[in-house]
């Protein structure tokens, strides 16, 4: 069986938590897409860690990790954040990455800053990580692939000549910025070869075999449906599918494979970035939020900035769970709004005087402003509930008219960031 968990919002859902739990019963684990420029959080008896690259599962001895062809591959990144997990004793987990997987160079990550520096005021508000950069260079097709570390030198040495090329061209009158040479970049790609050798696999053939064998496989997406460079609020998106179609392609399995597909919403909302927010709140109301949110609050886990907040949004989280093909929600974080009297709740979208509960393309989305029903708060702590009939009537109405707006179900309830912090509402795994 082959499930993956994907976000319906912009990212920031609780996704690390879903997978760390639905990977206890996992055979293997499927980063599929993305880069280090977004963080998964995930608490457990070892502690508490920010992954940025190996997919949530990595806490299980008995499950496999693997990168996928899809993801953008930062080899330094991804041993460092090995490292820091070994550190704290959590055991060597095992990975495989896939010889299909396409690097991420230290001179993407420049680029990415340079751009962003160059834009000033009208930036896109990256993490500077080097994605953008690194996903035009695949599609341009001057990226490197793991498997082309194994090639002969002449070869490899060749190709990164025809590559710096045109980037020093931009270094040099674009940014006025240090120049790339042949040596540097080929001796950068060789630690590289020696860090991944160990780990490098066919990873298409590997999972075929796998579902012939009737391996549990879990695909991790990263971000969510408004950061799909297609779907999403373009052009303050993400610059891979963030959509659980991708992971086919990201893994290299058949799509028709894919038999659940577990969307997470949060019960508010937030986003790290820019890009159009229809509920968001500010000020003293926002703070209060941020501060209660998640584990310790709402700061991005790779950034450390603080979170965008706003009410739970009917219209975008319906939409990102159509586009992802749901089967399932996993609610998450219902837990922080204990402290409310009232919980207003986006139901629809006001464009030029008509209320629409459709999502709109990014112009119209600009003009859009939130349409709020006010629910009553349940004003009570409700970590440590394990049956849903034993959460606070108006916890329950306020799941309840959730689903009912989104139009699909709430089969997970979170409420708390413990691994063992979940309700059951019928889901079957």
């Amino acid at each position: 069986m082959v499930q993956a968990v994907v976000g319906a919002n912009w990212g920031d859902e609780g996704k690390g938590k879903i997978t760390d739990m639905l990977a206890e019963k996992a055979d293997i684990i499927v980063r599929f897409q993305g880069g280090a420029n977004a963080g998964h959080t995930i608490v457990n008896n070892y502690g508490k860690f920010a992954l940025h690259t190996l997919p949530s599962g990595v806490f299980y001895d008995h499950t496999t990790s693997i990168i996928g062809n899809g993801v953008a591959l930062n080899i330094p990144v991804l041993f460092n954040e090995v490292k820091s997990i070994t550190d704290k004793g959590v055991p060597m987990p095992k990975i495989l990455v896939s010889d299909r997987a396409q690097m991420v160079m230290p001179y993407h990550v420049l680029f990415d800053a340079y751009e962003e520096e160059r834009l000033a005021g009208k930036s896109f508000g990256s993490t500077k990580s080097g994605i953008a950069p690194f996903y035009s260079d695949k599609y341009a097709k001057i990226g490197f692939q793991v498997s082309e570390l194994f090639d002969d030198e002449a070869a490899l040495r060749d190709k990164i000549e025809r590559v710096i090329a045109s980037k020093n061209v931009l270094l040099e009158y674009l940014y006025k910025k240090p120049l790339l040479t042949v040596d540097e970049v080929y001796n950068t790609l060789m630690e590289y070869k020696e860090m991944v050798a160990p780990f490098v696999c066919d990873v298409s053939a590997y999972l075929y075999n796998a579902i012939k064998e009737g391996k549990h496989i879990l695909l991790e997406g990263q971000l969510g449906s408004m950061k799909d460079p297609d779907h999403g609020i373009y052009p303050m998106v993400t610059s891979s599918s963030t959509l659980a179609a991708y992971g086919a392609i990201g893994a290299g399995i058949p799509p028709y494979e894919i038999k659940q597909i577990v969307t997470v919403c949060k019960a508010y909302s937030s986003a790290v970035g820019a890009g159009e927010f229809v509920s968001e709140i500010f000020g003293e109301e926002a703070d209060e939020l941020r501060r209660r949110g998640g584990d310790g609050g709402e700061f991005g886990a790779t950034t450390g900035r603080p979170r965008r907040m706003g009410w739970f949004d009917c219209v975008a989280s319906k939409y990102g769970c159509r586009i992802q093909g749901t089967t399932d929600v996993a609610f998450t974080v219902l837990d922080v709004l204990g402290y409310l009297d009232e919980i207003p709740v986006c139901v629809g979208y006001d464009i030029d005087g008509e209320v629409t509960t459709d999502f709109p393309t990014t112009a119209k989305l600009k003009k859009a402003k939130p349409v709020y029903k006010v629910l009553p708060g349940w004003k009570q702590d409700i970590r440590g509930i394990k049956k849903y009939e034993d959460l606070p009537e108006n916890c329950r109405k306020y799941i309840e008219f959730i689903e009912e707006q989104i139009g699909f179900p709430i089969t997970m309830v979170s409420n708390g960031p413990k691994r063992s912090d979940i309700i059951y509402r019928g889901f079957n795994n």
